[in-house]
């Protein structure tokens, strides 16, 4: 958990949240371990524990893998957003998000029910499709010819029945439904989920390839290929492991993620053997789906609802100032300040009232535009709220407000008394010079976790820069740059 929020959630992660993420993880283990909700005896969901090595010629297959892994995930992630940006323009109105999940959920029982690998739950199904065939499966993904008078060598390589192959077909089948449904449901008004589908369409796959792979190792075992890989009296192929680097590959593609997406993996099976063969799937998918689709699906997502998201993994390469970029620009309204000059208790709740920014500058007097400080609309509130509380005698609207020391005090009508709040003001800001490099301020949000940044030029408020300020510029530059090459390309 602690590495898939830093890795995929959160560009600002400082060591306390750091270590916060790692007690609560912490916390969650435990408790899970008390409950032994698996009744497993471990505490992985999906505990596998084949006894045999994987061999280098499997690199091949892996491959083949991690590749429709990212042709699975780009495929997806086009399709999801395209669904999710119609949803946003045609289903945002009160009853129809409650009628697409009817009526999803109702194709969802029509369509699932005549297939059993559909029909069941889905982490019992990756179960079984991660495991390895032994005395005590009797499921058709087991139903080999065995030939041989001890039970020990009996699940060695050995030729598939009719029923392995009626159950592959089966498996493909449920691959392409789940594939198809999880595109509708994934971004509904329910929690439907995206790890365990994913893991599922990957198992599939990963499994039909397993089984193709065992076979080819049995028809041809007696080749010198496969004498100098395998021993003749031991398993040479597990199609298990196939499921299980076909689900990381699939989630790969999907999601994008790579280290954290590895140690899921390892915490969800505890094959820590098998660690190499995950870590070549989930590179390769990623790489393919990079060269089809660049975003993964949380950032498309992120993108499509305009959420404010710096993401850290990719570089600002142009050349703008933050003077391109700061509110106000030429032709907006001026910049919402408080005049700590005239400051008074109704000046303050008029400015919360009529505006709902996160802060406001705070300027000594609006002639002079010198910055003093910054104040947030939360403390504000706060602050005027204790006022009301304290039913201070002569305290009224018209009552001055002054944040900083007695020199600054102000004095709006001497015969009114005025109120001190002068903690609450922040005296250094962050701020920055108007000339500065777009890419520096790009990096000082990404590090500092900023909200906004102000602009002043020898001590005189400019503007200022929020976060999405500077990702609706972001998004402008990369539209720019996407016309130009497009421009290009057309000559």
């Amino acid at each position: 958990g602690v590495l898939f929020s830093l890795e995929e959630v959160s560009y600002y992660f400082p060591h306390k949240v750091m270590w916060r993420s790692f007690f609560a993880a912490l916390a969650a283990a435990f408790t899970l371990q008390l409950m032994h909700p698996y009744f497993s005896g471990h505490l992985v969901l999906f505990y596998v524990n084949y006894d045999h090595q994987w061999h280098l010629f499997e690199f091949i297959p892996f491959i083949m893998i991690g590749i429709f892994g990212g042709l699975f995930g780009a495929l997806f992630i086009k399709l999801n957003l395209l669904w999710s940006k119609l949803r946003k323009m045609k289903f945002t109105r009160f009853p129809l998000p409650l009628v697409e999940v009817m009526l999803v959920a109702l194709l969802t029982g029509i369509i699932s029910f005549p297939n059993p690998y559909t029909r069941a739950n889905a982490s019992e199904i990756i179960q079984q499709l991660f495991s390895q065939c032994g005395p005590e499966d009797n499921t058709q993904l087991c139903a080999y010819n065995r030939t041989g008078q001890n039970i020990s060598q009996q699940y060695h390589d050995t030729q598939a029945g009719p029923e392995v192959y009626a159950a592959m077909w089966k498996i493909t089948l449920a691959m392409l439904v789940k594939s198809l449904l999880t595109i509708f449901t994934f971004g509904m008004k329910v929690p439907a989920g995206l790890f365990i589908p994913s893991m599922f369409v990957g198992a599939c796959m990963g499994r039909v390839v397993g089984i193709g792979m065992e076979q080819i190792a049995f028809k041809y075992s007696n080749t010198p290929f496969f004498k100098l890989f395998c021993d003749p009296l031991s398993t040479c192929v597990t199609p298990g492991l196939y499921a299980m680097i076909g689900a990381a590959a699939a989630l790969g593609g999907v999601t994008r993620m790579t280290v954290s997406l590895v140690v899921i993996m390892f915490e969800l099976t505890g094959g820590l053997t098998y660690i190499v063969p995950i870590m070549i799937a989930v590179m390769i998918s990623k790489w393919v789906g990079d060269a089809i689709v660049k975003d993964g699906i949380y950032d498309g997502h992120i993108k499509l609802n305009g959420f404010p998201f710096l993401d850290s993994k990719e570089d600002f390469t142009h050349d703008t100032l933050v003077c391109d970029v700061m509110r106000p620009q030429q032709g907006d309204p001026p910049l919402t300040t408080i005049d700590l000059s005239h400051c008074s208790i109704g000046s303050l709740k008029d400015l919360v009232e009529d505006n709902k920014y996160f802060g406001f500058p705070c300027v000594l007097t609006n002639e002079s535009q010198n910055l003093a400080g910054f104040l947030t609309r939360k403390d504000i509130l706060t602050s005027l709220d204790l006022i009301e509380q304290r039913h201070d005698e002569g305290i009224c609207n018209e009552s001055g407000v002054f944040f900083l020391d007695s020199a600054h005090r102000i004095s709006l009508n001497s015969d009114i008394p005025s109120v001190n709040i002068r903690g609450i003001m922040d005296r250094s800001p962050f701020q920055i010079s108007d000339q500065t490099p777009m890419e520096t301020v790009v990096e000082m949000f990404r590090k500092l976790g900023l909200r906004q940044i102000l602009v002043a030029h020898n001590g005189r408020l400019l503007g200022i820069v929020t976060k999405k300020d500077m990702l609706h510029h972001i998004a402008e530059l990369e539209h720019r740059d996407h016309c130009t090459c497009d421009i290009k390309c057309f000559m």
